[in-house]
């Protein structure tokens, strides 16, 4: 079965355009979508037994199909955590970010570091490795994506998402994004994996 573009209602955002996220969201999103469709479809017939690691239909596919993929499930979590009001989270999940990093504040210093840095993407991951929360940079869809890490918060810096507003300049657009994240997203995602995790140990 085909997948499908999610419906995201993001209208009104404070520094971010209606413009911007129309674009990112309708043109660029839905064409990994479809990307994604594409893949799989050609997956189901490539000839696996000319595989080969130089180059083959099938190592291509594969390895675009893992970009594809998750530039689908980045942009949906992204979307997702976006529209919110409310300056910083609340809960266990706040907790959590104060015992990490000492602070809210030292946490969003962090993450705003790692929106510099980064080349595509930034998570803030809790980590089933050690249990603890992360800020973790990704160069692309598919490079450096930490295993074991549940995404409880996710920043788009690639240009695409801030050109139309921002031209290059990319710090304008971190500060926006900051100002506009649906902490209700992040705590629910957050608490649910937390729950799997306390299970697990009570369980051990």
């Amino acid at each position: 079965m085909a997948h499908q573009p999610k419906k995201f209602e993001l209208k009104g955002l404070d520094g971010i355009s209606d413009s911007q996220i129309s674009q990112h969201r309708d043109i660029l999103y839905t064409g990994y979508v479809n990307k994604l469709n594409e893949i799989e479809e050609r997956l189901r017939s490539v000839d696996i037994t000319k595989a080969n690691q130089v180059f083959s239909d099938f190592r291509a596919l594969k390895a675009d199909e893992t970009f594809a993929l998750n530039g689908v499930i980045l942009h949906e979590l992204y979307f997702e955590n976006l529209g919110g009001k409310e300056i910083k989270p609340k809960g266990r999940l706040a907790d959590m970010l104060a015992k990490e990093f000492g602070s809210f504040e030292k946490w969003a210093d962090n993450f705003k570091a790692c929106g510099m840095a980064a080349r595509g993407w930034v998570i803030l991951g809790l980590s089933a490795y050690d249990g603890r929360l992360h800020n973790y940079c990704l160069d692309t869809h598919n490079n450096n994506v930490p295993a074991n890490v549940i995404p409880i918060l996710v920043l788009d810096v690639y240009e695409h998402a801030y050109v139309i507003d921002y031209g290059v300049k990319r710090p304008p657009y971190i500060d926006a994004f900051m100002r506009n994240i649906e902490w209700a997203v992040c705590s629910r995602r957050f608490e649910e994996i937390d729950l799997i995790r306390m299970n697990r140990v009570a369980a051990s």
